[in-house]
């Protein structure tokens, strides 16, 4: 899941402090589990935007709304009503919400909420760790399902660094060696043939350096573009 984080109150009122009337729009998918972004957290970021204290005028009338997925335009468009008076939306969103909302209501003005952080999964209730980094070239059925360019520190592809002790990574003590993981992972599956694998230097085109990712369903078999 896409997990990200409130951006600073002073950062937000000063993106918002020249509006009279404002919409805290939130996002009931990813940024909703992890307690960032949804409609409960849009309330509450309502009532705190809401006290003078903030402003060195009045502040703007708000007015909170939420949709299930606001990367989809056609959720957005056709759910989404923008009360009469809004000269900007404050999206809860992820970066791609934003930018979904901010096409579908074009040229009224849409503001980031929160920072996009990662994408991650939950160990633990409330807790969540990168896990991806979208790179668009998965080798994760060759590194017992534990993914060196999000858990490695520097996203080696064979092997771990000569700084790794023990388990441990050199750059934090404290973050397991994602290749010791591996490692001892292939090891319980019986693959450490796997590990012997050398990999040549990646290609991160699919991970989206030659331009913006674009993916389009077609029929079962026939692949993806």
């Amino acid at each position: 899941m896409i997990v990200g984080d409130l951006k600073p109150l002073p950062e937000i009122v000063a993106t918002i402090k020249e509006y009279k009337q404002v919409l805290i729009l939130g996002c009931g998918s990813c940024v909703t589990v992890c307690l960032s972004g949804g409609e409960k957290e849009a309330h509450q970021l309502c009532h705190e935007l809401s006290q003078i204290r903030h402003y060195e005028g009045s502040p703007p009338k708000f007015e909170v709304g939420a949709i299930l997925r606001q990367c989809e335009q056609d959720l957005v468009a056709e759910y989404q009503k923008i009360p009469e008076g809004t000269d900007a939306i404050l999206s809860l969103a992820c970066g791609a919400g934003v930018q979904t909302v901010a096409d579908a209501y074009d040229p009224l003005p849409v503001i980031p909420g929160l920072n996009t952080t990662f994408l991650g999964a939950s160990a633990k209730p409330g807790n969540w760790t990168e896990m991806c980094q979208g790179c668009g070239d998965c080798v994760l059925a060759f590194t017992g399902g534990i993914c060196p360019v999000a858990r490695c520190s520097k996203s080696l592809f064979n092997g771990p660094c000569g700084g790794s002790q023990n388990g441990s990574c050199e750059v934090d003590p404290e973050t397991p060696c994602a290749w010791s993981l591996i490692y001892y992972r292939l090891k319980r599956q019986n693959k450490l043939h796997l590990i012997k694998q050398l990999w040549v230097s990646k290609d991160w085109r699919p991970a989206g350096s030659s331009g913006p990712r674009k993916r389009v369903r077609i029929g079962l078999g026939d692949g993806n573009k």
